[in-house]
């Protein structure tokens, strides 16, 4: 599908088909990711505001109407509100859409949030977790993630913007919070910790992602080479202020000392500073059994790997969510976790690490602790006996290798 689909914009030309080929290649994104109706009815290049509630409303029948359906949750019994959709934003809000659609209480706490990229997912969950706070025990408070992809294909020729197109996918997740102690028993998890960071201040990290105009005027989402450090100044932050409310005053403490020697040996000139800093790398496995990271990219996943010392093993839900369902956004993190939970890796007891990224530029990250039986498969029911796959190769560098034919060029333009 992707490739039929970056075959459609003929602005595009050999240079730019080679660069798009290379990205999707590269992306550890699979052939079984899902695309808005109006791209497969080819309309992608002329989307309606209809396409794009159409989106929505899709998401909202499935997703919402199950959970409340399995936890036996009715519409009136839900006290907060928050959805959130970074790109899309009609009036009115689609809070109050879900609210009509599902015949909320007139007394229900809508929040509706926008702009927020793909970190709003934990905004949410804060913003939830305030409300619920604010109010009285026996509060049911629903979150809502999901993505408009429908009304934002990019068709012009910058290749930061062209990057989005090779990304992000649909998808979306609702679940169900609540400060209620007589529904404990039934709570799967309980939310501990949460820290966000956000360094818009700065205005590299701030443009690093972001939605512009092209020089031709045509919209989309403008990834900038600035990204990877604004995430990694972003992470660093807020793995610092998280840290010392998660790991264990021993790993704290070797982490001390271990700064401490290498800022004395550096000073003194004796060991070069990248072998330093590599040997001193705080352990995030001393305080979190699981790492639910934010399957962004393929570099977004290897970057947390090495910043955190993980192995194959932790990151394998990130990477087979990324395969498996692309980038969707603020709703990724809850995939992750649902893979997690599907192949049985969630014991009582197990704490959580989610961490997440997104425009702003921002980084979020919260920790959670198992309370009850995890066992639902969720969205990986029908396919998660199948993952790990025995490959990740993607099959269009086969299909369009040609692409790769420097000497043919002459001859194809």
């Amino acid at each position: 599908m992707a490739g039929s689909l970056v075959f459609r914009n003929h602005r595009l030309g050999l240079p730019e088909h080679r660069f798009l080929l290379r990205v999707i290649v590269r992306s550890g994104i699979g052939e079984h990711s899902y695309c808005p109706r109006n791209f497969v009815e080819r309309r992608e290049g002329a989307p309606t505001h209809q396409d794009a509630l159409d989106e929505m409303d899709a998401f909202f029948d499935a997703a919402i109407a199950d959970l409340l359906h399995r936890t036996g949750v009715a519409p009136g019994d839900v006290d907060v509100l928050v959805v959130n959709v970074c790109m899309f934003s009609p009036g009115p809000s689609l809070a109050s859409r879900i609210v009509r659609r599902f015949g909320m209480r007139e007394d229900v706490a809508a929040y509706n949030l926008s702009g927020m990229g793909c970190s709003a997912g934990l905004v949410s969950l804060d913003l939830a977790r305030n409300a619920l706070r604010a109010r009285p025990a026996s509060v049911i408070a629903l979150v809502v993630s999901t993505e408009s992809i429908a009304p934002h294909w990019y068709t012009g020729t910058d290749r930061s913007m062209m990057l989005g197109n090779c990304l992000f996918r649909c998808g979306g997740s609702a679940a169900l919070l609540t400060n209620d102690p007589s529904l404990g028993r039934r709570a799967k998890m309980a939310l501990h910790h949460l820290v966000r960071a956000n360094i818009a201040a700065d205005d590299e990290a701030h443009a690093s992602a972001q939605k512009r105009d092209d020089g031709s005027g045509r919209a989309g989402i403008s990834l900038s080479k600035d990204l990877p450090k604004a995430a990694a100044r972003a992470l660093t932050l807020n793995l610092r202020r998280l840290a010392p409310r998660v790991l264990p005053v021993t790993e704290l403490a070797r982490f001390a000392v271990r700064n401490l020697c290498k800022n004395l040996v550096l000073s003194r000139g004796h060991a070069k500073k990248t072998h330093v800093a590599a040997a001193n790398k705080i352990n995030f496995k001393a305080g979190v059994e699981h790492f639910c990271i934010h399957p962004g990219g393929t570099a977004v996943i290897e970057g947390v790997k090495a910043s955190l010392d993980l192995d194959a093993y932790d990151v394998e839900p990130a990477r087979m969510t990324l395969h498996r369902w692309g980038n969707t956004s603020a709703s990724s993190l809850w995939y992750v976790l649902s893979y997690m939970e599907a192949k049985g890796r969630l014991k009582r007891g197990d704490r959580v690490l989610m961490l997440t990224f997104g425009s702003g530029f921002k980084c979020n990250s919260c920790v959670w602790e198992v309370k009850g039986c995890m066992a639902d498969k969720g969205a990986w029911a029908e396919c998660v006996d199948e993952y790990p796959p025995e490959t990740m190769a993607n099959p269009y560098m086969e299909k369009y290798s040609w692409l790769n034919d420097v000497q043919g060029d002459a001859l194809l333009l």
